[in-house]
């Protein structure tokens, strides 16, 4: 008997309901688990060792052959390296991720070379503990690269990164005890230092130097790390960084070294030390504000041989001085605008050979002299360069002298209160 109209459509609407349920078990069996890309590798480490089945090794050349994403999981608390291993390169990305209690990589024996060399975009390493490098833990060279919860202790460089290493992220790591800790060559793009604790490096915990102002644009962000106990905590010449919300502990030379031109020290806590809190030397348009400072021995903020410098709203107590302003630029000169110091063991301000803008500070109870003004006369004769700051709305205290020692005047017409 034939099938009437409507059977035949019913018929019909089930077998396409059907081929619908078909495809959606097909792909959801074909989905990646969720934050792992489809088709995603996973291989794991599962020796000590350094070559073999189950090493680190192999699974760096098994993830460079690798046509889709890899993570590479390490299962061993501590891996031994002799000889230097491949790049990290992978056209899709690579994940090192170490075990729930992180995994030590030991490059003692490693005569020398990079620990890590990441070479390929997309790569980003997790819980990973780097020691006893002769040369340097990470080589960058590549961009789109993220480190986080790993540590890089006693090597020479702890993260060496290039001029093209650009979007970056280092977050919460350890560097400690290393020669440099993070070594910047250029300005990179997007790059981000954020919440790490560095500790006791021998030359500073971060080095970004230039020999020329880089014209690329864009600036490295160094914000809410902890340093402590470092020779230098951030060095910086010619190269556009923004510091913000560090703190600074304990220098031996100085929290930060700011030369040539791009950089911007804002929010910062510094801290004790036996010699400055900022210098700035050889410096075009920097900008310190709004930082505190509290038991320096020295300065809170040297200025030498600097030009169009802004240092603004910044406190500085308990300190041996407030500020230094010493040979600047006469045609570009720098400002200390509302900024506070409280009861320096010296003098509040110092302008030696120098013509800065004095705007709107406050020195209370200074145990010396709330400003002093020196002309500069070379060691062994030569022509003596003159102090001639810009004084206005100052609000030094009652009694304290303001010019002090040579016959330096301040411009006529000034007003002081």
């Amino acid at each position: 008997m034939p099938l009437s109209r409507r059977s035949a459509v019913s018929i019909v609407v089930f077998v396409l309901l059907g081929v619908f349920v078909g495809l959606g078990y097909w792909y959801e069996s074909r989905k990646a688990t969720p934050g792992q890309a489809a088709n995603a590798q996973s291989i794991d480490v599962t020796s000590a060792e350094d070559r073999g089945p189950g090493s680190l090794r192999e699974a760096i050349f098994k993830a460079t052959a690798a046509t889709t994403e890899v993570t590479i999981s390490l299962q061993v608390p501590k891996i031994t390296l002799a000889s230097a291993l491949p790049p990290l390169a992978n056209a899709r990305g690579i994940k090192v991720v170490a075990a729930e209690n992180g995994t030590e990589i030991d490059a003692s024996d490693l005569p020398g070379g990079a620990v890590l060399d990441v070479s390929g975009a997309n790569i980003s390493i997790e819980g990973v503990r780097i020691h006893n490098c002769k040369e340097t833990g990470i080589v960058l060279r590549a961009e789109r690269f993220r480190l986080q919860t790993a540590s890089v202790e006693n090597c020479d460089v702890g993260i060496d990164v290039a001029e093209n290493a650009d979007q970056m992220m280092l977050e919460r790591n350890r560097f400690a005890r290393n020669r440099v800790g993070v070594r910047f060559a250029a300005s990179n793009k997007n790059a981000m230092v954020v919440k790490n604790e560095f500790s006791e490096h021998r030359d500073a915990a971060i080095w970004a130097v230039r020999s020329e102002p880089d014209s690329r644009g864009g600036a490295i962000s160094i914000r809410d790390n902890r340093f402590n106990k470092e020779r230098i905590g951030i060095l910086t010449a010619n190269v556009s960084m923004i510091m913000e919300r560090n703190e600074l502990l304990d220098s031996q030379e100085a929290a930060m070294q700011l030369m040539g031109a791009g950089a911007v020290a804002r929010g910062n806590r510094i801290s004790r030390g036996a010699a400055m809190g900022i210098v700035v030397e050889n410096g075009q348009a920097a900008v310190i504000e709004d930082n505190e400072f509290d038991g320096i021995e020295a300065y809170g903020v040297m200025l030498k041989t600097s030009a169009d410098t802004v240092i603004r709203k910044n406190r500085i107590h308990n300190s041996g001085y407030g500020l230094a302003f010493v040979l600047g630029n006469q045609r570009s000169p720098s400002s200390a605008i509302e900024n506070t110091i409280i009861e320096p063991k010296f003098n509040g301000i110092d302008v030696i050979g120098d013509s800065p803008i004095l705007r709107g500070n406050q020195v209370m109870r200074p145990r010396a002299l709330a400003l002093k003004i020196t002309d500069y006369q070379p060691e062994g004769g030569g022509e003596r360069i003159r102090s001639a700051p810009f004084l206005e709305g100052n609000n030094f205290s009652i009694g304290a002298a303001t010019v002090a020692a040579g016959d330096a005047k301040p411009k006529p017409g000034t007003v002081q209160r």
